[in-house]
């Protein structure tokens, strides 16, 4: 149940204008819940992970087919689906159901940072995406941009990234920034200060949440206490950690967990924690998620999900 009577209550930025406040509002309280907290089904991977994380020998064979992502978001339990506008063009109008978050870059891992630094170029504008939503009534809540803090492209990175914030709130849509400091300069992408930093930089571009890696433990702080950290410098944007390569459900749940009650995080951006399972499984993992996540359950009601 989204819980419109908050949508007053509801901090709007100052970039978004008048006319478009309860708009905004409303793509907020549909993807949180009521909450400031979200669950984002990452499915941005066919791009950038090409097909090594949907085929293999312990990856289900339904995996392969991008129409599982849609399956799971469709049955399962999600604040949101990230999505390019390729696919979502390919399959939305047989999902118009889910909530989508549209990702306007992605790049291939094909070039490695040793060979380049890493760019992830624009492929669509956020006039594409309100153009898009006017003619499929897809049920599209915000957008989504990859930067690679560090890279020697990383001031195209934030120049897009700023006027993308700014024209997606004119719109009155909800803004997500992946944020990756990566490339030749950067001796250590998982230094808990670094991700701080990034954290704050989403801040200062003016965006809503940020998705970032974990930080390693280090310097006497754990990985959830070095989290704590950056949600402060990320000020009112709200933190979403990365799911990472898959390991064991109730590992993952745990460690969920531990980083919204320790390191006081607003949710996650899971994908192949999610996807790489058979349809059941994933949407069962999905309820234990949002569980946590939205719902603020312990543990053990959490796995009591999945052992359904």
């Amino acid at each position: 149940m989204i819980f419109w009577k908050k949508i007053k209550e509801q901090f709007i930025p100052a970039d978004v204008p008048a006319a478009k406040k309860y708009d905004f509002a409303k793509n907020y309280q549909a993807i949180t819940r009521g909450t400031n907290h979200l669950m984002l089904f990452s499915c941005d991977q066919k791009i950038e992970h090409m097909n090594d994380d949907f085929y293999g020998p312990d990856i289900p064979v339904e995996d392969n087919n991008p129409e599982h992502l849609f399956e799971i978001a469709s049955k399962g339990d999600i604040g949101a689906m990230a999505i390019q506008l390729g696919l979502l063009a390919r399959y939305g109008n047989q999902y118009k159901n889910i909530d989508y978050i549209v990702k306007l870059n992605s790049k291939t891992n094909l070039v490695k940072e040793e060979i380049k630094d890493p760019f992830s170029k624009q492929l669509w504008t956020v006039k594409d995406v309100v153009k898009f939503q006017k003619h499929t009534n897809l049920k599209i809540r915000g957008i989504g941009f990859t930067l690679y803090l560090g890279s020697e492209f990383e001031a195209e990175m934030l120049h897009t990234a700023a006027k993308m914030v700014f024209e997606a709130h004119q719109h009155g849509l909800i803004t997500i920034l992946w944020m990756y400091p990566r490339g030749k300069s950067i001796t250590n992408q998982l230094d808990g200060n670094l991700i701080a930093g990034a954290a704050g930089v989403a801040n200062a571009l003016g965006s809503d949440f940020a998705k970032i890696n974990p930080p390693k433990s280090s310097d006497n702080k754990t990985s959830e206490k070095w989290l704590a950290i950056a949600a402060q410098t990320a000020g009112n944007t709200k933190l979403l950690c990365s799911g990472g390569a898959t390991i064991d459900d109730e590992k993952f749940l745990q460690k969920l967990y531990n980083q919204i009650h320790v390191g006081n995080i607003a949710g996650n951006a899971t994908g192949r924690n999610i996807h790489q399972k058979t349809l059941g499984h994933a949407i069962a993992f999905t309820q234990a998620i949002a569980a946590i996540v939205y719902e603020n359950q312990n543990i053990e009601k959490a796995i009591s999900l999945l052992k359904k």
